[in-house]
């Protein structure tokens, strides 16, 4: 395969270029949704003097096992759209919220299978953080019910707090009998 021309193009053109490029790569976990419907991809910045594009990146989380390989192909995806140079810039604060996945998003989410996280409820911006109180097993609120992908009822029950992933958890409708991932919300 012959290498990629570079496009040339004004600043904000190649930002936009490099949007629609971003848009086309899959999550490797959930590959119904690209890194931008997860808004992993925070940034996109043309560098001036022609010295390539700079991407920003929020992983969903500090040890998520993707990071890599979604690092790897954003960078493909940049230069493979003729837009290289290109480098990938982690920024860890403020963190991934499930906040940050687009309407669109939570629709493929939803027509994929896997429920759509709930709002965290957390202002913009702002870190979700987790405070544990140990109770008596049976003394805890049961959580609220997550509505069924398939057939949208609330009668569902958690099976597993995990799914294939950490960020999914195992439910099952009780109306439909599909079972179903829930994505978490953080």
């Amino acid at each position: 395969m012959g290498a990629v021309p570079h496009i040339p193009c004004g600043l904000a053109e190649r930002e936009r270029l490099a949007w629609a490029a971003l848009e086309q790569v899959p999550d490797p976990e959930v590959p119904v949704l690209s890194v931008c419907d997860l808004g992993i991809v925070r940034e996109v910045r043309a560098l001036p003097g022609g010295e390539g594009l700079e991407i920003v990146l929020t992983p969903t989380y500090s040890g998520c096992p993707a990071t890599e390989v979604i690092e790897r192909s954003v960078l493909d995806a940049i230069a493979s759209a003729g837009l290289g140079p290109a480098r990938a810039v982690l920024r860890r604060a403020p963190a991934w919220t499930t906040d940050w996945i687009s309407a669109d998003g939570r629709r493929k989410l939803r027509e994929y299978g896997i429920a759509p996280p709930g709002p965290t409820g957390l202002p913009a911006g702002t870190a979700p953080v987790r405070l544990v109180r140990l109770v008596r097993r049976g003394m805890a609120p049961a959580p609220a019910p997550v509505p069924c992908p398939h057939c949208s009822s609330v009668h569902t029950e958690r099976l597993s707090a995990f799914g294939a992933t950490a960020c999914k958890s195992l439910h099952r409708c009780l109306d439909c009998r599909e079972p179903f991932e829930h994505f978490k919300p953080i």
